[in-house]
């Protein structure tokens, strides 16, 4: 008999039962983009040390990401569900990803990226496809008297310039681009959800999105639920969700204060500009949605 089993029982309770277990939450909110273009925006560079320390945590029984994004870069999409996937296996740790006010797009690539996925009943879900927008501005320039000057090494180089005339070939290779892309979506969400889609796949991987309530119905989610209460009933009343925030020193806190101009940059015009057109450009990711 070993010496921490005779006297066990005479130490405190607490000194000899199991430890809680943890669950390891990881926010993955805001729109999808590389290089930190947006406010909140997600990228694997900027998500990379967030995402080790979560499977890292002490004691734990699963890694749930708490989504709430409507999509953005399919390559950021594609490398941050990657590397959620990569350290589940190498840990041996489930994933369950709760999908909040919209996971939609390339949030809802992100929450493929789990074993299972929970929404709410009004959750937006869905958004399987893939979409490029801009402007044509060859009138205006016409009535304003100003001439178009562009000069280019490859004659498409310049394509799909919104002060040149749209052209059907140019048209007709984003649109092949695009199906490249929608296929590698498509092909995540098989993988991801296998034999539990259910419905013709020319519905599911239109670009529609649902509620939750419908998305349960066809087979995008596997149940309805807030993360605390499931995550309770999966793991006992003692389990403890543990927040995996981005940790930022005093110093760096203070760069990014002087950056956008909270110091009297001299650039601080332009930061202002350049932080309204993200600021607009961000919201219309959201309005795509209805929020």
């Amino acid at each position: 008999m070993a010496l921490s089993d005779v006297i066990r029982p005479f130490l405190p309770v607490k000194a000899w039962s199991e430890p809680a277990p943890v669950v390891a939450v990881l926010p993955l909110s805001g729109v999808i983009a590389a290089g930190g273009r947006f406010r909140q925006g997600l990228s694997l560079q900027g998500l990379a040390p967030r995402i080790e320390r979560a499977f890292k945590t002490k004691h734990l029984a699963a890694v749930a990401l708490a989504i709430n994004s409507p999509g953005g870069s399919p390559v950021q999409s594609a490398l941050i569900a990657g590397r959620i996937r990569e350290l589940a296996a190498e840990k041996e740790v489930p994933v369950v990803a709760f999908i909040e006010d919209v996971g939609a797009s390339g949030g809802y690539w992100l929450a493929c990226a789990a074993d299972e996925i929970i929404a709410q009943p009004s959750s937006i879900v869905g958004s399987i496809g893939v979409i490029s927008g801009g402007f044509g501005f060859t009138e205006m320039i016409a009535k304003l008297g100003i001439e178009r000057r562009m000069h280019t090494a490859g004659d498409k180089k310049g394509m799909l310039d919104p002060f040149s005339p749209e052209k059907a070939a140019d048209v007709k290779h984003l649109k092949a681009l695009q199906a490249d892309l929608h296929e590698d979506f498509k092909e995540m969400v098989r993988t991801s959800r296998g034999d539990k889609l259910k419905g013709a796949e020319k519905t599911l991987f239109s670009g529609a999105f649902w509620t939750g309530r419908k998305a349960l119905d066809m087979g995008l989610v596997d149940g309805l639920g807030a993360l605390r209460l499931v995550m309770r009933e999966r793991f006992g009343e003692n389990v403890r969700l543990r927040l995996i925030d981005e940790r930022r020193s005093w110093l760096r806190r203070r760069f990014a204060a002087v950056s956008s101009g909270d110091s009297g940059s001299r650039d601080f015009g332009f930061d202002l500009a350049g932080g309204l057109v993200q600021a607009v450009e961000e919201r219309l990711w959201w309005n795509r949605f209805g929020l």
